[in-house]
């Protein structure tokens, strides 16, 4: 049975973290919801503030130490990434965005990824389409069509409704789990010039759906 490689990356700053909390919810639906489905998942989660001073180290020196290292090697090789991020002066955090910069240009060619992202007030939503999708499809990843944005009052949803946050963190999930199940990405990653393929196999077989 092929291994679906889930890479999760969260850049909350604080111990314990919305961000984070968010980004384990994430992650447990779509291993949840691909396992249903007769998948193997191994799930890898990257706190970014642990990496902060070898994210700093790599942007000044351009060297990766081992830790950061570890953590770009998964994503290069992952069949999926989900990515939170917090909202700060309405787009995403410093840290955050030092990291995808530190990432090969190349190392997220074809990758689906659901995106996530918390802040305080709802009206900062609109973040994960004006800046974060646009900066992972510039780098031709597939963010999935559902971006999941948590402000402070959504984590005391009670569940009711298509618009409460369970039900958003499930609708990313499944976009995101659709994708990860039918991509081979993790099984060319190894091939230099495989990445260059198109991404409509995944797509394509989305809109057949």
């Amino acid at each position: 049975m092929t291994t679906r490689r889930i890479v999760v990356v969260s850049s909350g700053l604080s111990t314990p973290s919305s961000t984070r909390q968010l980004a384990d919810r994430l992650a447990a639906d779509a291993a949840e919801l691909l396992r249903e489905r007769g998948v193997d998942v191994e799930v890898r989660t990257f706190e970014l503030r642990d990496l902060a001073h070898d994210i700093t180290n790599n942007l000044l020196m351009g060297f990766a130490p081992p830790k950061l290292e570890e953590a770009l090697d998964a994503v290069s090789k992952a069949d999926g990434l989900i990515a939170v991020t917090p909202i700060f002066s309405t787009s995403y955090a410093g840290l955050f965005k030092s990291f995808i910069d530190v990432i090969d240009t190349q190392a997220l060619t074809d990758l689906p990824v659901l995106i996530g992202a918390t802040g305080g007030t709802p009206r900062h939503s609109l973040a994960i389409d004006y800046a974060i999708r646009p900066l992972f499809t510039y780098l031709h990843a597939i963010p999935v069509t559902t971006g999941v944005y948590a402000a402070t009052s959504d984590w005391g949803d009670g569940g009711d409704g298509v618009r409460s946050l369970p039900d958003r963190i499930f609708r990313g999930a499944k976009e995101f789990a659709d994708l990860v199940e039918r991509t081979d990405r993790s099984e060319r990653v190894n091939d230099p010039f495989a990445l260059d393929r198109p991404a409509g196999h995944l797509i394509g077989g989305l809109a057949g759906e």
